[in-house]
Protein backbone atom coordinates (compact mmCIF):
# COMPACT_ATOMS: atom_id res chain seq x y z
CA UNK A 1 0.00 0.00 0.00
CA UNK A 2 2.86 2.14 0.76
CA UNK A 3 4.79 1.78 -2.49
CA UNK A 4 1.06 2.57 -4.39
CA UNK A 5 1.05 6.07 -2.39
CA UNK A 6 4.79 6.90 -2.10
CA UNK A 7 6.86 4.49 -4.84
CA UNK A 8 10.77 3.36 -3.85
CA UNK A 9 13.25 5.69 -4.93
CA UNK A 10 10.28 8.33 -4.71
CA UNK A 11 7.76 9.69 -7.65
CA UNK A 12 10.73 11.27 -9.69
CA UNK A 13 12.50 8.13 -10.39
CA UNK A 14 9.44 6.27 -10.84
CA UNK A 15 8.69 9.30 -13.87
CA UNK A 16 12.15 8.62 -14.75
CA UNK A 17 11.80 4.68 -15.22
CA UNK A 18 9.06 5.51 -17.12
CA UNK A 19 10.57 7.41 -19.36
CA UNK A 20 13.47 5.75 -20.16
CA UNK A 21 11.59 2.37 -20.98
CA UNK A 22 9.64 4.06 -23.15
CA UNK A 23 12.80 5.38 -25.01
CA UNK A 24 13.98 2.15 -25.54
CA UNK A 25 11.45 0.72 -27.23
CA UNK A 26 11.95 -0.99 -30.39
CA UNK A 27 9.06 0.72 -32.76
CA UNK A 28 8.61 4.25 -34.82
CA UNK A 29 8.12 7.75 -32.83
CA UNK A 30 4.39 8.16 -33.96
CA UNK A 31 3.29 4.40 -32.93
CA UNK A 32 5.14 4.80 -29.45
CA UNK A 33 3.26 8.26 -29.24
CA UNK A 34 -0.01 6.43 -30.77
CA UNK A 35 0.51 3.70 -27.33
CA UNK A 36 1.16 7.41 -25.52
CA UNK A 37 -2.30 8.42 -26.38
CA UNK A 38 -4.04 5.22 -25.52
CA UNK A 39 -2.56 5.01 -21.92
CA UNK A 40 -3.61 8.89 -21.26
CA UNK A 41 -6.43 8.49 -22.32
CA UNK A 42 -7.57 5.60 -20.26
CA UNK A 43 -6.76 7.13 -17.46
CA UNK A 44 -9.93 9.24 -17.54
CA UNK A 45 -11.96 6.85 -17.66
CA UNK A 46 -14.11 5.08 -14.71
CA UNK A 47 -12.99 1.58 -15.44
CA UNK A 48 -10.32 1.43 -12.49
CA UNK A 49 -8.96 -2.08 -12.62
CA UNK A 50 -9.04 -2.34 -16.14
CA UNK A 51 -7.16 0.74 -17.31
CA UNK A 52 -4.18 -1.79 -18.49
CA UNK A 53 -6.60 -3.89 -20.58
CA UNK A 54 -8.56 -1.08 -21.88
CA UNK A 55 -5.87 0.89 -22.87
CA UNK A 56 -3.91 -2.28 -24.85
CA UNK A 57 -6.95 -2.50 -26.87
CA UNK A 58 -7.30 1.25 -27.47
CA UNK A 59 -3.69 0.79 -28.93
CA UNK A 60 -4.62 -2.20 -30.94
CA UNK A 61 -6.99 -0.17 -32.91
CA UNK A 62 -5.27 3.02 -32.99
CA UNK A 63 -2.61 0.48 -34.45
CA UNK A 64 -0.19 2.23 -31.49
CA UNK A 65 2.90 0.20 -29.35
CA UNK A 66 0.88 -1.94 -26.82
CA UNK A 67 3.83 -1.40 -23.82
CA UNK A 68 3.76 2.20 -24.37
CA UNK A 69 0.00 2.41 -23.76
CA UNK A 70 0.81 -0.09 -20.99
CA UNK A 71 3.31 1.84 -19.62
CA UNK A 72 1.36 5.43 -20.37
CA UNK A 73 -1.55 4.46 -17.83
CA UNK A 74 1.32 5.48 -14.80
CA UNK A 75 -0.01 8.81 -15.83
CA UNK A 76 -2.87 7.98 -13.32
CA UNK A 77 -1.70 7.43 -10.17
CA UNK A 78 -2.38 8.88 -6.02
CA UNK A 79 -0.87 12.22 -7.41
CA UNK A 80 -2.83 12.72 -10.34
CA UNK A 81 -6.47 10.57 -9.88
CA UNK A 82 -7.65 13.25 -7.64
CA UNK A 83 -7.62 16.15 -10.04
CA UNK A 84 -8.20 13.36 -12.92
CA UNK A 85 -11.61 12.55 -11.01
CA UNK A 86 -12.50 16.10 -10.22
CA UNK A 87 -11.99 17.31 -13.63
CA UNK A 88 -13.72 14.06 -15.58
CA UNK A 89 -17.10 14.20 -13.11
CA UNK A 90 -17.35 17.85 -12.66
CA UNK A 91 -17.60 18.07 -16.61
CA UNK A 92 -19.75 15.23 -16.96
CA UNK A 93 -22.24 16.57 -14.29
CA UNK A 94 -21.92 19.90 -16.18
CA UNK A 95 -23.20 18.02 -19.46
CA UNK A 96 -25.65 16.54 -18.08
CA UNK A 97 -27.04 19.24 -16.01
CA UNK A 98 -26.73 17.85 -12.40
CA UNK A 99 -24.69 20.64 -10.66
CA UNK A 100 -20.83 19.82 -8.67
CA UNK A 101 -21.22 18.00 -6.08
CA UNK A 102 -21.68 19.63 -2.98
CA UNK A 103 -20.83 17.18 -0.70
CA UNK A 104 -17.63 15.32 -1.00
CA UNK A 105 -18.43 12.59 1.36
CA UNK A 106 -21.46 11.78 -0.57
CA UNK A 107 -19.77 10.75 -3.53
CA UNK A 108 -17.35 7.78 -0.99
CA UNK A 109 -21.71 7.20 0.12
CA UNK A 110 -22.76 6.52 -3.53
CA UNK A 111 -19.69 4.19 -3.68
CA UNK A 112 -20.17 1.93 -0.63
CA UNK A 113 -24.07 1.58 -1.30
CA UNK A 114 -23.20 0.21 -5.16
CA UNK A 115 -20.85 -2.16 -3.63
CA UNK A 116 -23.30 -2.94 -0.86
CA UNK A 117 -25.66 -3.61 -3.67
CA UNK A 118 -23.24 -5.54 -5.73
CA UNK A 119 -22.19 -8.19 -2.52
CA UNK A 120 -26.11 -8.32 -1.51
CA UNK A 121 -27.33 -9.43 -5.87
CA UNK A 122 -24.45 -11.12 -6.24
CA UNK A 123 -25.75 -13.32 -2.63
CA UNK A 124 -29.16 -13.12 -3.93
CA UNK A 125 -28.43 -15.44 -6.68
CA UNK A 126 -28.12 -18.15 -4.17
CA UNK A 127 -30.48 -17.11 -1.24
CA UNK A 128 -34.27 -16.42 -1.33
CA UNK A 129 -33.61 -12.48 -0.74
CA UNK A 130 -34.37 -10.40 -3.68
CA UNK A 131 -31.97 -8.23 -5.81
CA UNK A 132 -31.92 -4.35 -4.87
CA UNK A 133 -30.59 -1.78 -7.56
CA UNK A 134 -31.47 1.24 -5.83
CA UNK A 135 -28.14 2.37 -4.94
CA UNK A 136 -26.45 1.21 -8.17
CA UNK A 137 -28.63 2.70 -10.26
CA UNK A 138 -28.20 6.53 -8.22
CA UNK A 139 -24.11 5.47 -8.39
CA UNK A 140 -24.67 4.97 -12.09
CA UNK A 141 -26.77 8.29 -12.94
CA UNK A 142 -24.69 10.58 -10.40
CA UNK A 143 -21.10 9.18 -10.91
CA UNK A 144 -20.39 6.57 -13.40
CA UNK A 145 -22.04 7.96 -15.97
CA UNK A 146 -21.14 11.94 -15.50
CA UNK A 147 -17.90 10.33 -15.23
CA UNK A 148 -17.48 7.99 -18.05
CA UNK A 149 -18.86 10.85 -20.88
CA UNK A 150 -16.66 13.92 -19.24
CA UNK A 151 -13.57 12.37 -18.98
CA UNK A 152 -14.00 12.18 -23.10
CA UNK A 153 -13.16 15.44 -23.52
CA UNK A 154 -9.88 16.53 -20.98
CA UNK A 155 -9.02 12.64 -21.50
CA UNK A 156 -8.30 13.58 -25.10
CA UNK A 157 -7.00 16.81 -24.93
CA UNK A 158 -4.44 15.20 -22.68
CA UNK A 159 -4.02 12.35 -24.64
CA UNK A 160 -3.44 14.65 -27.37
CA UNK A 161 -0.91 17.11 -25.63
CA UNK A 162 1.20 14.19 -24.19
CA UNK A 163 1.57 12.58 -28.05
CA UNK A 164 2.40 15.62 -29.51
CA UNK A 165 5.42 16.46 -26.77
CA UNK A 166 6.65 12.51 -26.59
CA UNK A 167 7.10 12.02 -30.31
CA UNK A 168 9.66 14.61 -31.60
CA UNK A 169 11.29 14.13 -28.15
CA UNK A 170 11.60 9.96 -29.29
CA UNK A 171 12.15 11.25 -32.60
CA UNK A 172 15.84 13.28 -31.86
CA UNK A 173 16.82 10.36 -29.13
CA UNK A 174 16.59 8.30 -31.80
CA UNK A 175 18.45 9.72 -34.56
CA UNK A 176 20.86 10.43 -31.74
CA UNK A 177 21.24 7.04 -31.11
CA UNK A 178 21.71 6.06 -34.84
CA UNK A 179 24.25 8.71 -35.21
CA UNK A 180 26.02 7.14 -31.87
CA UNK A 181 25.77 3.76 -33.09
CA UNK A 182 26.78 5.02 -36.99
CA UNK A 183 30.09 6.51 -35.68
CA UNK A 184 30.78 3.41 -33.40
CA UNK A 185 30.62 1.26 -36.91
CA UNK A 186 32.96 3.45 -38.57
CA UNK A 187 35.12 3.15 -35.81
CA UNK A 188 35.13 -0.31 -35.54
CA UNK A 189 35.74 -0.73 -39.72
CA UNK A 190 38.81 1.90 -39.67
CA UNK A 191 42.20 -0.31 -40.46
CA UNK A 192 44.49 -0.40 -37.60
CA UNK A 193 47.63 2.07 -38.54
CA UNK A 194 49.69 -1.20 -37.64
CA UNK A 195 47.89 -3.34 -40.22
CA UNK A 196 48.21 -0.38 -42.90
CA UNK A 197 52.20 -0.63 -42.82
CA UNK A 198 52.69 -3.81 -42.89
CA UNK A 199 50.37 -4.28 -45.83
CA UNK A 200 52.95 -1.95 -48.00
CA UNK A 201 56.03 -3.81 -46.54
CA UNK A 202 54.49 -6.44 -48.14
Amino acid sequence: MASAVYPDGGWRRAFWYVQRRLQRLPDTPEKIGRGVWAGVFTTFTPFYGLHFVIAALIARLMRGNILAALMATFFGNPLTYLPIAAASLGFGRWIFGLGPHQDPHSIGTKFMNAGKDLTHNLLALFSPAKPDWHGLAIFYDDIFLPYLIGGLVPGAISATLCYFLVVPVLRAQQNRRRKRLRAKLERLALPKSGDGEAGNSD
